[in-house]
């Protein structure tokens, strides 16, 4: 193999030139808040822009952390967040592997009127009225129910399913095996990496979602933990919001730091979680968008 031209030799230089300011315009604004949230909230307010604290401070943490109330959110947005996922999976799944169908009748009107959806929906007066109607108002289910499946992912896991060797399923309805058997014992099986990235689009919606709490529930008991970073956000800024919560001797830092907290504290379950799924993320999101 005989080796690179020069004009080949800069040209990579000039990728690997590029790709290490993207990866560093990435990387470093994180870097930064996770310092910014460790450091005294005095030398942050003095310097402005941080990336290796010298005088550490976990006033921040402490006043999110300051009373059960966040405790019992996270509770509740870590079930919100695994029911919902699981829930949004298995029934993605159900209406995805019949409309995978090639000789279903009417699959091509269906599958028209999801696209449909993703275009136009009934907006928010029209949504809160049916969850109203529905008794899901003040309950979990609010924030499951309503967006059980998407349509984007129902598309990705559709085209997913066509691509699967049609002999499988042959052979075994040979065997004997009914549909829902199929689904369960055969297909969800080689679907790893579908299931892995549409797993971690919907846990990512749940755990961020906020703005649907705010309209469905009115019982802070069941208020996620980003309503409440939310409040302790404009507590900070001095703005209106639930103060009951928090002890009257309490004093909060300055609004940049709390900020700072919020965020390493709301991001971080999800980098938690993200590596061990990152595997398959790939290539469930690339095999399953080469149909339409």
């Amino acid at each position: 193999m005989t080796g690179k031209t020069v004009s080949g030799r800069l040209l990579d230089g000039i990728n690997y030139l590029l790709l290490s300011l993207i990866a560093a315009a990435c990387v470093i604004p994180f870097i930064y808040i996770l310092a910014a949230s460790v450091t005294d909230p005095q030398e942050l307010l003095k310097k402005g822009f941080i990336l290796i604290p010298t005088k550490f401070s976990l006033v921040g943490y402490q006043y999110i952390l300051s009373t059960d109330v966040i405790l019992s959110s996270l509770a509740v947005s870590v079930f919100i967040t695994v029911a919902g996922t699981v829930a949004n999976l298995l029934f993605t799944a159900l209406m995805a592997y019949p409309l995978a169908q090639r000789d279903l009748m009417g699959s091509s009107l269906i599958m028209k009127l999801i696209v449909f959806s993703m275009l136009f929906s009934g907006g928010m007066i029209p949504t809160y009225l049916v969850v109203k109607e529905t008794g899901l108002l003040d309950s979990p289910a609010a924030l499951i129910v309503p967006g059980l499946i998407s349509a984007f992912n129902l598309i990705i896991m559709r085209s997913f399913f066509q691509q699967l060797p049609d002999g499988l399923e042959e052979a075994a309805r040979i065997d004997g095996c009914s549909d829902i058997g199929i689904l369960f014992r055969i297909v969800l099986p080689l679907s790893a990496p579908v299931l892995a990235s549409l797993a971690l689009f919907y846990a990512v919606g749940h755990w961020n979602s906020y703005f649907n709490a705010i309209l469905y529930i009115n019982e802070s008991k069941f208020w996620p933990i980003q309503v409440w970073l939310r409040q302790i956000v404009i507590l900070a800024q001095g703005g209106i919001g639930d103060s009951t919560q928090f002890g009257e001797d309490f004093v909060p830092p300055p609004a940049e730091t709390i900020k700072m907290a919020v965020i390493v504290l709301s991001t971080l379950p999800i980098l938690i979680v993200y590596p061990f799924l990152q595997k398959h993320f790939a290539k469930g999101a690339l095999l399953g968008s080469v149909k339409g």
